[in-house]
């Protein structure tokens, strides 16, 4: 297809806008964490390694931008309109978690029910429509669709809030996959979520300005996870319909590799050290790159180009016949498990953060 110019100016203006507006409301969202007491103490946990309490402003910043933002582009149509409710789920039990704590099953019950107003809304994987002539009746595949789109919402949710274990690292990753999915929607002929991609990515942009180190304020659960959400729903609504599901199904895993790659090694490191799944510690990518020698900033950028390359890889096996877009897949496979297994020797405690 032909992409306009004009087009390519209507993205433009929506990341500005996103920058400009995530800006201008950053001190307000940080004056209204103050107020109602939603900040960060420094040692009330381990991996809490900052030196002064910090608003936990992130998710004020999202939420109020995402309404003025939709509204300025005329966005409250489907599927935004259930997409933005089902995220507002996820927002509010962030922040309860931010302002009293909640434990993991209560956090998982507002997940659990924003993904299923999206189910309800009509929107749901379909990674299994093809068995539908083999062995599997219909109405299991269904089901299983269900299970399979709870699972991803859920997972990507919580794998963008378990990697925000330092200053930018979230909002710079789901700024480049908001980025990717804003460019190849519009190749998919999906104007409308190239823009809603847009407008997130100017969010993101603006979020980075305020909370990259040191940070004037903190994602927080609210914001990290509604992101995480937000971008899982993203990847589901992206359908290249000029694509083979063969070379197309894998991408969203890539763009979104590295906070998957972190909860993987995260979960597999606390099992082994018989630790608590979802108690949090210090044992993520981050803190052991720090670990091997790489002072803060170089253990972000690290991760950051890491975000970049995959999404690279991604972009480049879109174009490619299923089996050599399939074959860069498992070789990015290949080398996760490779780095994982290098990487969960490494005990990361003991070290300090640089």
């Amino acid at each position: 297809m032909t992409i306009s110019f004009l087009q390519l100016v209507d993205l433009f203006e929506a990341s500005l806008g996103g920058v400009i507006v995530a800006i201008a409301l950053s001190p307000l969202a940080i004056w209204i964490a103050k107020r109602i007491g939603l900040l960060d103490i420094p040692g009330s946990a381990i991996h809490k390694q900052h030196t002064h309490p910090t608003p936990l402003a992130g998710g004020i910043v999202l939420a109020l931008s995402a309404v003025v933002l939709l509204t300025v582009f005329r966005m409250w149509h489907k599927p935004y309109v259930a997409l933005s409710a089902a995220a507002a789920i996820v927002f509010v039990f962030g922040l309860w978690d931010d302002a009293r704590g909640l434990s993991a099953p209560q956090k998982l019950i507002g997940q659990v029910l924003a993904s299923i107003l999206l189910i309800a809304s009509g929107m749901s994987v379909q990674f299994l429509g093809g068995l539908s002539i083999a062995f599997l009746s219909p109405i299991l595949i269904k089901v299983l669709n269900w299970g399979i789109t709870i699972f991803w919402l859920v997972g990507i949710a919580n794998s963008i809030n378990l990697i925000d274990s330092m200053d930018g690292l979230a909002a710079g990753i789901a700024g480049i996959a908001f980025a990717f999915f804003m460019g190849m929607a519009l190749v998919a002929q999906q104007s409308s979520l190239a823009l809603f991609s847009a407008i997130f990515l100017g969010i993101c942009i603006g979020l980075y300005i305020f909370n990259v180190n040191p940070a004037r304020l903190f994602l927080g659960d609210s914001g990290a996870q509604t992101l995480g959400f937000i971008l899982a729903a993203v990847a589901m609504i992206y359908a290249p319909d000029n694509l083979p599901q063969a070379s197309s199904w894998f991408v969203p895993i890539m763009v979104l590799g590295v906070p998957i790659f972190d909860t993987t090694l995260v979960v597999i490191s606390r099992l082994l050290h018989r630790r608590p799944v979802f108690r949090a510690d210090r044992a993520h990518t981050y803190h052991r790159l720090v670990a091997l020698g790489l002072d803060s900033n170089r253990a972000v950028l690290a991760v950051h180009v890491t975000t970049l390359l995959l999404n690279f890889l991604a972009f480049i096996a879109l174009s490619l016949p299923p089996f050599k877009a399939t074959a860069i897949f498992a070789a990015v496979v290949f080398v996760g498990m490779i780095l994982l297994i290098l990487l969960v020797r490494i005990e990361p405690q003991s070290r300090s953060d640089g």
